[in-house]
């Protein structure tokens, strides 16, 4: 039998397209149901009835949450084909690192560098560029931070890349201008259908921020 796949998520979320990412990279088809964050549907909180959030990917009925644990499950079901973490133990440590670090770091503050201003909003900035450097470091001469191949950590930071004009705009600031290298990476994971087909649509992106911004009263 045919696995059943349903993907609840938002087109904008930067976490629910590392699940459409890793969906692609495996050649999996699936069904999305775009949700309404401010109007959430029966479906999904009876999916994440914990934090009530999108991504939630919906196999043969079981529901799995939380985006990076979701690119794990997905590569562990379907191995045989794209393995986005590495086989040894060690490397696949360092992955869940540096994933987690792009989880705990570059959310948060490109939602202060929309959301705020002044002082606090150049912190932030300041911060961002920050870690992208640090990433930049980690990422060094490889291709791409899975070595020849796209992988877990490329899943992870990728999605990011469709927020940095918004970032950029409302932050007044260039990311190529600070971060080149990553700039180029971004550019050689947009190459790969599983990447371009996945991500959305930068000023579409920007554009949900500005409906935010409005809505919190951000001029």
């Amino acid at each position: 039998m045919a696995d059943e796949i349903i993907l609840l998520d938002f087109s904008s979320s930067m976490f629910g397209m590392r699940v459409r990412v890793a969906l692609a990279e495996k050649g999996l088809k699936y069904e999305y149901k775009e949700e309404d964050l401010w109007n959430k549907s029966p479906l999904l909180l009876e999916m994440n009835p914990v934090h009530k959030k999108i991504p939630v990917l919906i196999h043969n009925g079981k529901p799995i949450c939380e985006s990076l644990i979701i690119v794990q499950y997905i590569d562990e079901v379907w191995k045989d084909k794209s393995p986005l973490l590495p086989s040894d133990p060690y490397q696949r440590a360092q992955a869940r690192f540096w994933a987690d670090y792009v989880d705990k770091k570059l959310a948060e503050l490109g939602k202060k560098i929309c959301s705020t201003k002044g002082e606090e909003q150049e912190t932030a900035k300041k911060e961002f560029i920050e870690c992208l450097k640090l990433l930049e470091g980690e990422l060094g001469e490889k291709p791409y931070f899975g070595g020849e191949k796209i992988g877990f950590v490329d899943v992870a930071l990728v999605p990011f890349s469709c927020w940095f004009y918004a970032y950029e705009s409302f932050g007044n600031f260039s990311i190529e201008a600070e971060c080149p290298k990553l700039i180029a990476w971004t550019k050689r994971c947009m190459e790969k259908e599983s990447v371009s087909s996945s991500l959305e649509d930068p000023h579409k992106v920007h554009g949900y921020v500005v409906g935010i911004r409005k809505k919190h009263g951000i001029e």
